[in-house]
């Protein structure tokens, strides 16, 4: 049985040439099973839209695996949160933005607290060491915190199509691991 992945997008989406958007078509070709959900008016998100949104993603889909970026990552520590969620298989988090952002456009997600339980049974942790969004520091002491696998990509950026991710064969890997 070939795992079922969930796509989670950060603020504003990931559309191509964003490498999610590689990844799930990437998965498809490869006859495998995705959902790469288009989340409530992205560019002006609220996370209690995409809280319910995403628990009946969880709930209907059933995925093994859960990719989060961005935005996604402070999501799913709200969601682990409330702890009305059932754990997947493994969970990647990449380029989560710092707990405390300050935007006023996605304000509802901050602050967030790191979660005791992750809600997976394997995670891992993908940070640059340059993210606009989160210091080496803040990505260290999340890294900390969390004790978890981490992956540090060099001069990375926020590791979305700007700083060219669009194709990334060690994601890809990642999931048929």
């Amino acid at each position: 049985m070939r795992a079922k992945t969930l796509l989670l997008h950060g603020w504003g989406g990931s559309d191509s040439p964003h490498w999610q958007a590689w990844l799930a078509g990437e998965i498809a070709k490869d006859y495998g099973i995705v959902a790469f959900p288009l989340l409530d008016n992205p560019h002006f998100p609220t996370k209690n839209r995409w809280m319910q949104q995403v628990k009946m993603l969880l709930e209907e889909f059933k995925p093994d695996v859960v990719i989060c970026h961005s935005l996604a990552n402070i999501l799913w520590f709200h969601l682990c949160e409330e702890g009305e969620i059932d754990p997947v298989k493994r969970l990647l988090l990449v380029a989560p933005p710092r707990l405390d952002l300050e935007l006023d456009t996605i304000k509802s997600f901050f602050p967030v607290s790191i979660p005791d339980f992750l809600y997976a049974d394997e995670a891992m942790l993908v940070t640059s060491d340059n993210d606009p969004y989160m210091t080496s520091l803040e990505a260290d002491a999340l890294h900390e915190e969390l004790d978890i696998h981490r992956l540090v990509l060099e001069n990375a950026g926020h590791i979305n199509a700007d700083s060219g991710f669009g194709e990334w064969p060690w994601v890809k890997e990642w999931v048929k691991g």
